[in-house]
């Protein structure tokens, strides 16, 4: 589909928090190799809490997937080489990313 080789990044509301370089397009999925940036230390704990919270599997868990996921939405943009998108569903572990995203919100 013509993403592989693009850089999208993520940014926090005063510097960058990483870059994904992609290598794997399965729309409506993207990802990649995620290269950490200044202020990735500053969410790193989010990212590591909404995908333990993902892959968990009881009765409360989305509900508690939802508050931390809401945080990194709060706190983070993910931008295309065209610029910002308003709505995202990000993954990061390591050096790898994966996400979704639309031109407009997501239903809630």
């Amino acid at each position: 589909m013509g993403f592989e080789g693009e850089v999208w990044k993520v940014r926090d509301a005063r510097e960058p928090v990483g870059e994904i370089l992609i290598d794997d397009a399965d729309f409506p999925w993207l990802s990649g190799r995620f290269t950490p940036g200044p202020a990735y230390d500053s969410v790193r704990d989010l990212f590591t809490r909404e995908l333990a919270l993902a892959q968990r599997d009881d009765d409360t868990h989305w509900q508690e997937w939802e508050r931390a996921y809401d945080e990194i939405r709060r706190r983070l943009s993910l931008h295309s080489p065209d610029g910002p998108v308003p709505e995202f569903l990000l993954h990061i572990d390591g050096d790898r990313a994966w996400f979704r995203w639309s031109d407009t919100p997501f239903d809630d």
